[in-house]
Formats: structure tokens, sequence, C-alpha cells
């Protein structure tokens, strides 16, 4: 069976979905007559799109595809198919609508392990007042100024741009901008536009801090999700033909791999001493910051990182009221009530309400197929291969499971 055309009709199927949910798809750098097709058709009807995706699983055991791309291809119809029947007005319960996404199956976590976060984060912040005062007074002295936002971005990319580019190769011509925007439900979004350049957007609304600002950049560029996109569209796409690479659908494996990828940017472009290394960097501006204080602040609350699925699940799973989620967040982030409001307004947004999954279980995954690498590949070795391979989360579970380092090509 014609391979090509399996993947040209995924193709079309996200660009359909696409003119039904403005923003599920996230880039589209194939065929522009696929694209011009898309819109010069009626507006589709969602159930007819899941009845397509359904007959494209079943025809895809048949086709003349290696087997990582037909898995991949399968995770993503199976994705696309749920997106669509709940958009024909399918009931799908919320554990069920991540798994189709994402590959993952979600639970709640354990509150005792944020107490312990809790009591870390009381050991490297001592002094007077509650926890969450001593928290909040560590991160008024950590915020960015306003005025200074667009600089300190600019300043860390440059620095994270030439430490990627010292272990992976990039085109010549990539670029990324920077533009500062405001009333977003992220804190940051890299639009991809093709032909290896990025639009980075950062939501001043938020505040930033000088220990976060170096996270958030290597996430959405150096070598988060711009790296990733310029890698896949030189070697995936243009080298070996993967066409299916070439569009980026919201709700799909392949968020969950790359926000994974993108949440432990810095510590493969960086690692240990991020903090000091930050520091150093934002002191030409004018800024200063305590960077070994703030390496210890964050290690602390990386026990927090589940809290917010948690709070997904009780919003869409256990029917828990707003205020009851945001009173949740406050607790255990030990954040203001604007703040934990602003984080409701992206788990109630129909498009990213199970979206939190991708940073949280992403991260977990990531991270554990990184540090399971063989003997003698080092940690940009690995993260390379996230970039430049076809994976899936089913496929890093297996090794996982198996405990057998995947080796490169594919091979065991």
């Amino acid at each position: 069976m014609d391979g090509d055309r399996i993947v040209r009709e995924y193709q079309l199927l996200g660009l359909r979905l696409g003119k039904l949910v403005p923003g599920v798809v996230d880039s589209f750098t194939g065929d522009r007559a696929l694209r011009r097709q898309v819109d010069d058709e009626p507006r589709p009807h969602p159930a007819a799109l899941a009845e397509h995706a359904t007959l494209l699983r079943r025809e895809l055991p048949d086709a003349e595809l290696e087997s990582a791309r037909k898995r991949f291809l399968d995770a993503h119809l199976t994705a696309l198919e749920c997106t669509a029947r709940k958009l024909a007005g399918v009931r799908v319960a919320f554990v069920d609508e991540v798994r189709a996404y994402f590959q993952v199956d979600v639970r709640l976590g354990n509150p005792d392990t944020y107490r312990h976060a809790h009591a870390r984060l009381g050991e490297v912040l001592p002094g007077g007042g509650s926890l969450a005062e001593r928290l909040a007074d560590h991160r008024a002295g950590d915020t960015v100024p306003p005025r200074k936002l667009k600089a300190a971005v600019h300043a860390l990319s440059s620095a994270l741009r030439d430490q990627v580019r010292q272990h992976f190769a990039l085109p010549a011509h990539e670029v990324v901008e920077y533009e500062i925007v405001g009333d977003k439900p992220w804190s940051g979004f890299n639009y991809y536009l093709g032909d290896f350049r990025s639009r980075v957007a950062i939501n001043a609304d938020l505040g930033h801090r000088m220990s976060n600002l170096p996270h958030l950049v290597a996430h959405e560029s150096y070598p988060g999700h711009h790296t990733e996109h310029c890698r896949k569209e030189v070697g995936l796409v243009g080298k070996r033909g993967h066409a299916e690479q070439s569009i980026f659908v919201i709700n799909t494996p392949q968020c969950l791999m790359a926000e994974g990828m993108a949440e432990l940017g810095l510590h493969a472009a960086v690692g240990p001493g991020w903090g000091r290394w930050t520091e150093l960097i934002l002191r030409d501006l004018g800024l200063r910051m305590d960077g070994d204080q703030a390496e210890r602040v964050e290690a602390a609350a990386a026990g927090l990182l589940a809290v917010r699925q948690d709070a997904a699940l009780m919003l869409h799973d256990r029917r828990a009221s707003p205020d009851d989620v945001v009173a949740f967040l406050r607790r255990w982030l030990l954040v203001p009530e604007q703040r934990a409001r602003h984080m409701l307004r992206f788990l109630a947004d129909p498009l990213w309400r199970a979206y939190t999954t991708t940073y949280v279980e992403g991260a977990w995954l990531v991270r554990a197929w990184l540090d399971m690498r063989p003997p003698g590949e080092t940690l940009s070795e690995r993260y390379l291969r996230l970039l430049d391979e076809p994976m899936v989360p089913a496929t890093l579970e297996a090794d996982l499971r198996d405990g057998v380092p995947r080796l490169p090509s594919g091979g065991r």
C-alpha cells in the first residue's frame, strides 16, 4: 500500500482539524498545495474526520513505510481521531482523552511528595514568616524588571545558542525573533515559521524571574522547540523524506515529546551550575542574582512538578470547583491567588486543558530516558537523538521497561 498517500492524508487530516479549531495546528511547513486545498474546501464535519482517521489506521499496517514511521503515524492518528470525536460531541473521559493524545496514563500525585518539597524549600529558605512568605520574598528579589526583560531574553538566547552550537549542528541562517506580549494563558510560545525561523512570544503579564528565564529561553529556542524544528526540517523531512514531521498538531504524542525535551533543555545545554552561569550573563545587564541559591530553590521546588497535573485532574476528572482548584494550587505551589487563577485559565482552556500533562509526564519520561544512556554516550549525544529521531512516548516507555539503552538509528 502506498505509504506516501497515507502520509499525505494524515497531513490533510491535521489541516482540516485546524479549520475547525484555530490554533490546533501549531506549525505546517509542508506542501503549500495541501494548505490551499484545505482552504478551498467547505468546512468539514468532525465525525467524518474521525472516521477517516480510523480508516487510515486500519490501512497503516500494510503501508510501505518503515516501522518507526508506522508507530509515529498510528500514535498521531489515534490522537487526531480523539480530537475529532470530541468535536463531534462524543463525551470522552479526561484520563482517556489524555491517553489518546499523549500515550500516558495520569493519576493524582502523592501529597507526601509535596510536603517533602516544602520541607526542602524550608531548609534552603530559612528565616521568619511562613514558607509562602519566604518564597514570595525570594521571588520578589529574583524578579526581572519589565524594562530589562527583552534585553535579558536576548542575552540568554545568545549565550544558549553558543552552547548549543558546540554540540548540535544548526543551519547557518537559523534565527529566532522575540516579542513581548500580554493577555495569554501561557508564559512563552514558539511559533515556528519554517525555513529555520521562529518567532518566540514572551508573556510579560506574569512577571519573569532571573532564575526561570534561562529555562524559558532554553525551552522555546536553544535547544528546545526552535532547535528541534530546525533539525527535523533538515534531517527527518529534508534528508529522509518523513513528510509527516512537517506538521505539528496540538494534543498529539509529538507534543509530549517536544515539551519533555524542552523542559530538559537547560539541563542538556548547561547542566549543573546553570545558576552561576545565568548570574554571570545577567550581571552585564546590571541584574544581580545569587545563582547558587537560585539553583537550590529550583531543585527543591522540582518536587512540586505534578501539582498542576493534579489540578487538571481535579477540574476535569473529579469535577472540583474552580475555587477549590485555585485553593489547591495556592496551597502546594505557594503562589498568590492571581498567579493561581492564571494557571486555572490555562487548565480550563478547551484547547489546552489536557496539555499540562506534556510538561509533567514529558519531563519525567525524557529525564529517565536521558539518564538511561549507554556507557560512553554523552548527555548531548543522547539528547540529540531525541531531536533527530521520530520517537513517540511509547518508544521511550518500552526502552525504560526493558532496561535496554536505545542505540543510534533505531537499533537495539
